[in-house]
């Protein structure tokens, strides 16, 4: 039951991957390991709900924004959809002419964009917080993904990650993926399991718990050996490391299933950041949705999302203009976008 709620858990969590929009209550509750760092009040949703107060919540997986008013209209943006953030002007109902935070986001192939203003003048938090967090997110996915030939050895050890521990290092660890294997080491620490070649430490990898489907023992042409799946996210890899002895081997899977599950229930992102002045807790800022007297239909699908594309006001094409950089006539771009930052969109 433990290995499949951890196996389920490496597969659903969604939380930094997604945009979606009017999301339930349940789906607004903080995930384990998912901590609240900033409350931002009132903050307006300039793009989708132009003159409406609400709340920005910015935690370590993503930002949520809420009406203050109906928090059934809300949205949840997951940092790892970020494309750009910056700040440029933007036209608020509540505030004018006013600098505003502008985030790029790609999900799913579809693009969408977000601008949020703070109603309360010459307040720079909104851009510190938001910024800032994701900026943490951004350094620190080594926690949260599979990684292939990284710097992750130095002198023979390691390099921990911050709040990383060791729990096991075993040498004469085959790895095979080759028809021949690959002698190396392989670590075993409190969020993560790594192996790298001896001959060649840049042949390595490393798995997060956060990515790790199930972890067995099974037959292979090498003899028994530690089975390791990833997450679909990741790729659906399937991992195989030769330990000996064989009594080595069932300890080494057995303490990696136990530090798998006490990982998954409370798991280790990896973003670290502070505020100085500590927001409520989510359980205080949450407001009782209260039920409407109607019905609704079951099939009817939201449109809400479509604010947020990110040329979604367009009513017609722009005069066209001559690009240097292509050598030809192009749709004139709107403000603050460029080709090279359209081209790192659609790559």
């Amino acid at each position: 039951m433990a290995a499949a709620a951890a196996a389920a858990a490496a597969d659903t969590l969604w939380e930094d991957r997604d945009v979606r929009f009017d999301i339930s209550p349940q789906q607004m509750k903080m995930r384990p390991g998912e901590v609240l760092i900033d409350c931002l009040d009132p903050i307006e949703d300039t793009k989708g709900n132009n003159g409406e107060k609400g709340r920005l919540l910015v935690t370590n997986l993503r930002i949520i924004w809420h009406s203050i008013v109906l928090p059934r209209v809300n949205l949840s943006v997951g940092y790892n959809c970020f494309v750009n953030t910056t700040t440029r002007t933007a036209n608020s109902k509540l505030r004018g002419q006013t600098e505003a935070l502008y985030i790029l986001t790609k999900c799913n192939n579809t693009r969408f964009e977000f601008i949020f203003t703070n109603v309360v003048p010459g307040s720079p938090r909104l851009f510190a917080s938001v910024i800032a967090v994701h900026r943490a997110y951004e350094t620190s996915k080594m926690y949260r993904e599979l990684k292939l030939r990284c710097a992750l050895i130095q002198n023979k050890q390691l390099r921990l990650l911050p709040k990383e521990q060791v729990y096991d290092k075993i040498n004469g660890v085959w790895n095979l993926s080759s028809d021949q294997g690959n002698l190396g080491t392989f670590f075993v620490t409190n969020v993560r399991v790594v192996w790298h070649a001896n001959m060649n430490d840049s042949f390595n990898v490393s798995i997060p718990y956060l990515q790790i489907r199930s972890v067995k023992i099974r037959d292979s042409k090498f003899g028994l050996a530690l089975v390791i799946e990833s997450s679909q996210a990741t790729g659906g890899y399937v991992l195989g490391f030769k330990i000996d002895p064989v009594e080595k081997l069932e300890q080494t899977a057995k303490e990696i299933n136990s530090l798998h599950k006490v990982f998954s229930v409370n798991p280790i992102f990896g973003v670290d950041y502070e505020m100085e002045e500590k927001p409520k807790q989510l359980e205080d800022l949450t407001v009782e949705q209260l039920q409407d007297d109607v019905e609704i239909e079951a099939d009817e699908q939201t449109d809400a999302f479509v604010a947020y594309f990110a040329d979604g006001n367009k009513q017609q094409d722009r005069e066209p203009v001559f690009s240097e950089e292509l050598g030809l006539a192009i749709e004139k771009l709107k403000d603050g976008f460029t080709l090279q930052g359209l081209w790192e969109v659609m790559s």
